[in-house]
């Protein structure tokens, strides 16, 4: 029986990504998006891996729909092994000079999805004894920058978050470990003009991922730092 993998923002970027790796790998692939024309087209492509696959548009800003999507899949699966909490969204601005609601806004995508899909999840992953939740954070979490304002806030909060999921689940055998990324080449970064070199491959936020859960169940990379070997953007 293949393993399971439950991939959040799934459609595009890194977890795109993640869910060609994860196919690639037979591990049969749960996905979820605001987009439904490119999650129907992700799907087609993951199921040429012969593998098992869950694309459903699911607004992660809504603990509704993110409870109604995990349910789903669990009713279908019955277990996740792997939950990547890879779901966010970026918005620029100074904290002083930023429009009210974006740190609202940020902080229900990118904080709120990763806590109720990993409430959702977890339940199942203590019931069966195992499970691996991985939080892509950034480097964003870890220091603060110019022009960052309220997404580095959100991402120090995930941060957070992990710490709090590690601290609670490790008796249950459950692993979590927080990805602090640097500039990885996705959307986010289209029409600005550097080289594809001076940026983090997703394929290796992929691979990453891959590989930690792949260590041996008593082992748990608590944090781990992704850089372009330039440094940050």
């Amino acid at each position: 029986m293949n393993k399971k993998v439950l991939i959040t923002g799934g459609s595009r970027g890194i977890g795109r990504a993640l869910a060609l790796y994860f196919a690639e790998k037979q591990f049969d692939v749960a996905i979820c998006a605001r987009n439904q024309e490119k999650l129907e087209e992700l799907a087609l492509e993951l199921k040429d891996f012969k593998v098992n696959v869950i694309a459903e548009v699911c607004d992660v800003s809504k603990p509704e729909a993110i409870k109604a999507f995990c349910s789903k899949v669990l009713a279908q699966w019955k277990q996740i092994d792997i939950l990547v909490n890879n779901a966010g969204t970026y918005l620029p601005g100074k904290v002083t000079e930023e429009t009210d609601g974006t740190l609202e806004k940020l902080i229900e995508t990118n904080l709120y999805s990763a806590y109720y899909f990993s409430k959702s999840i977890a339940s199942s992953m203590i019931t069966n004894g195992s499970g691996y939740i991985f939080n892509i954070a950034s480097v964003a979490g870890l220091q603060a920058y110019p022009n960052g304002g309220s997404y580095s806030i959100s991402k120090f909060a995930m941060i957070g978050l992990s710490k709090a999921l590690r601290e609670e689940l490790k008796s249950h055998n459950i692993r979590v470990t927080n990805i602090s990324p640097g500039a990885v080449l996705t959307d986010s970064w289209a029409g600005v003009d550097l080289p594809e070199s001076r940026f983090i491959s997703a394929k290796d936020i992929a691979k990453i991922v891959f590989d930690l859960h792949g260590l041996s169940p008593q082992t748990d990379v608590e944090d781990l730092v992704v850089r372009p070997i330039l440094g940050d953007i």
